[in-house]
């Protein structure tokens, strides 16, 4: 189509803890190597946006951040948007980008997303700034409906772990006892999809984990709150992605032989429900959007990232990316169907669980692994034949589910 646009250069820093490395570096090595894959200068750059959620918190940078970091880097008198929408961040900048470019607006945009949130010496603010996640007038009503959804199923205390953790494990401890207690899912098989992200994190140099692990030794790690182990849950990572899109009408400034074209984005919130009703999660709908958009179904996927901040999250995301019928997530990752060489490989970048979750940069790390397995450019962790992918970005918690999610759906070069 004449308005279609595409993704034309990608990249991402390694992940892990980097005390001695700032927002500024790292966003500077993921645009530069942006850059270097569309083989390209700053200079065609006509409009970006930058997401972040930390600095303001950890550092006292707010209100510019995005000026901040892409102005050491020759980034002037363009405009250049700040985005903040908790974990969804990145792929919400990635969306506004999309549109904007759509519009007619620019040809050439560049996204850019950046945390740091490992700091050594400030430990219990690194974990109290999740609760800027949640709507903190309410986190009283909230806990205590997180106590009382997941009653039932476990122990009668569901935070006999870890003491120092995110909240939102705490979330979503409580959505796995309810989907526990509804369907029957098993410790075991929240298990298995920590093993399997693990084991694909092996395969993935920039993660932030790369050690294999078994179920058994997944269900042995350090409780941090029941049923979620340590392995279950996704670290707390530095690290940044950029990506260069651009208009149909510009492609040929970079060449299709690599550019993957971005055939649908939906951007939901959450919206009063019974914790129940599945079929208007969240997630659910921003698929169902997505779908219609890029005019497929999720039979047509071959590959997927979904955000697993805990092992728990994939069953569901993979069940409301419509992968399997509701309640059938946890079976369907415990026979393998999930794992590279099964039926829907998902995450096979290693996930939040293993690659790692620097927040404000996760939803283009996710497009960084569809891009490289679209153009079979993944190595050893390659899907074969990927032609679809799907990538779905949550974050946040209001009500009964997250406050925002992104479903982004990215199609091969041809």
């Amino acid at each position: 189509m004449a308005d279609d646009v595409y993704i034309v250069g990608i990249a991402m820093t390694r992940l892990g803890k980097f005390p001695d490395r700032s927002v500024k570096d790292l966003v500077r090595e993921a645009v530069e190597g942006a850059l270097a894959d569309a083989g390209t200068t700053r200079d065609v750059v006509e409009a970006a946006w930058f997401s972040n959620t930390r600095q303001g918190m950890m550092e006292g940078q707010n209100v510019i951040r995005g000026q901040c970091a892409l102005r050491p880097l020759g980034f002037q008198g363009i405009p250049i948007v700040n985005v903040e929408n908790a974990c969804a961040s990145a792929s919400t900048g990635l969306g506004e980008a999309f549109a904007h470019l759509k519009a007619g607006l620019c040809d050439v945009a560049l996204v850019a997303g950046a945390d740091k949130m490992f700091f050594p010496e400030q430990k219990e603010q690194m974990f109290k700034a999740f609760l800027g996640g949640t709507d903190v007038h309410r986190l009283k009503e909230t806990t205590a409906w997180m106590a009382e959804i997941g009653q039932g199923v476990g122990p009668a205390e569901s935070s006999e772990g870890v003491n120092l953790h995110s909240f939102f494990m705490d979330y979503y401890a409580a959505m796995a006892r309810l989907h526990m207690r509804l369907f029957g899912t098993t410790v075991r098989q929240i298990a298995a999809v920590a093993a399997k992200n693990h084991f694909h994190s092996t395969l993935n140099p920039l993660s932030q984990y790369r050690q294999d692990m078994t179920i058994e030794q997944v269900l042995a790690d350090p409780p941090i709150t029941w049923p979620l182990t340590r392995a279950m849950c996704a670290p707390i990572s530095d690290g940044a992605a950029a990506a260069i899109l651009c208009h149909e009408r510009a492609l040929t400034r970079f060449g299709r032989g690599r550019a993957v074209r971005l055939a649908g984005f939906a951007l939901t919130s959450s919206q009063d429900r019974d914790a129940l009703d599945y079929d208007r999660h969240v997630g659910r709908m921003a698929a169902l959007k997505a779908y219609a958009m890029a005019g497929i179904g999720p039979d047509d996927v071959d590959v997927a990232e979904v955000h697993d901040a805990c092992a728990f999250a994939e069953i569901v995301q993979t069940e409301n990316l419509g992968f399997c019928a509701r309640g059938e997530g946890g079976p369907l990752a415990e026979r393998g169907e999930t794992k590279l060489g099964g039926r829907i490989p998902v995450n096979p970048s290693g996930g939040l669980v293993s690659k790692g979750h620097p927040v404000g940069a996760t939803g283009l790390i996710q497009i960084h692994e569809l891009v490289a397995q679209l153009r079979g450019e993944a190595g050893p962790r390659q899907v074969e034949g990927a032609r679809l992918a799907a990538a779905e970005n949550g974050g946040g918690l209001w009500g009964v589910e997250e406050a925002a999610t992104t479903v982004t759906i990215l199609e091969a070069p041809r």
